[in-house]
């Protein structure tokens, strides 16, 4: 099993946490936005708090590491990778939970070019004991705003995992899928459960808005979020969503394997 000390290692030398990618300047403009109740960073929540921009530079230094000086506005923000550690230890112990009840599980991804794999491991440990991954909604067209206007997707699935598309893509381009912050997907998703009169997801599992579009319909979800996320720790704050991991969802996708084979270890789900 990966130690600690060596994962904390991992996640500065790979740049998850400490020092990372996301700027001060991008996580503020997040917070600016997310206190205006901007669709494009609430991600599908709809706060029931007042949540003013110092409220979010305090909420986000204390579930991140990020500084709580509302007068730093510049160069990278930081994430404490003990806090990342803490929210990977109950993220997997949520994932065991289920696991031992064999529940099913709803796994999708916004970010897929990079974190697609470690979706993929996720499910595949849960379909091996017992749970149902599931799949619904399979092709249907998601309607999503964008900076370029109105776009269609498709919602699609790889080994498990949910993610959209361009219609046509293909090649590289449109091998792993589009990268969207919408809750529109996992509503879709959620839809097409309910429609084909199966169980719905006892856990929701992913990031941006399949992370904040289950909690507000009140479906467990637990999830990864960047510095420039917000809405996922207030979700986790107001109890709309049960774990969220600090760290930066944009580095390379082998990155992230020592925290699938951490995570898997921990929930007793390794094989």
């Amino acid at each position: 099993m990966l130690s600690t000390g060596a994962l904390r290692a991992h996640l500065l030398a790979a740049r998850l946490a400490g020092p990372v990618a996301t700027s001060r300047e991008e996580s503020l403009r997040s917070y600016r936005l997310f206190a205006a109740r901007d669709p494009r960073v609430t991600l599908g929540l709809d706060p029931e708090w007042d949540w003013n921009e110092r409220d979010l530079i305090a909420l986000m230094a204390d579930k991140c590491g990020v500084s709580r000086d509302p007068t730093h506005v510049v160069g990278p923000d930081v994430i404490d990778p003990e806090r990342t550690l803490s929210a990977l230890r109950a993220f997997a112990e949520r994932l065991g939970d289920v696991a031992a009840r064999r529940g099913a599980v709803l796994i999708g991804t916004g970010h897929p070019h990079r974190l697609l794999g470690f979706y993929a491991a996720l499910a595949d440990a849960l379909s091996a004991v017992g749970c149902e991954v599931l799949t619904p909604a399979q092709g249907r067209c998601v309607d999503i705003t964008t900076r370029f206007g109105v776009r269609t997707y498709n919602l699609e699935y790889v080994r498990g995992v949910a993610l959209v598309r361009e219609p046509g893509a293909q090649g590289a381009a449109g091998a792993t899928g589009a990268h969207t912050h919408s809750p529109l997907p996992v509503r879709a998703a959620l839809e097409g459960v309910a429609q084909g009169g199966g169980p719905l997801p006892e856990l929701v599992v992913g990031d941006h808005g399949w992370v904040c579009g289950a909690g507000q319909l009140g479906i467990e979800a637990i999830g990864l979020a960047d510095t420039d996320d917000p809405a996922l720790f207030v979700g986790e704050a107001e109890g709309r969503v049960s774990v969220v991991v600090p760290l930066d969802d944009a580095v390379r996708s082998d990155y992230y394997r020592p925290l699938t084979r951490y995570v898997l270890n921990r929930a007793c789900l390794s094989q």
